[in-house]
């Protein structure tokens, strides 16, 4: 009885770690999703004035 409480436990703490990684790759993936968002815009801006400028010469 005490192996099988033993080896249920091990189990659980296992699946406890699955869902702590699995929310340490949701976190990094909002984290990542907000930078692109924000460079992006940035990026956006500076391919625009190189075009800008390259028709006006």
């Amino acid at each position: 009885m005490v192996r099988l409480l033993q080896a249920w436990l091990g189990l659980r703490e296992r699946g406890q770690a699955l869902v702590e990684y699995a929310l340490i790759l949701v976190l990094i993936a909002i984290v990542v999703i907000a930078i692109l968002t924000i460079l992006g815009t940035q990026v956006s801006t500076v391919f625009s004035s190189i075009v800008s400028g390259l028709q006006g010469s």
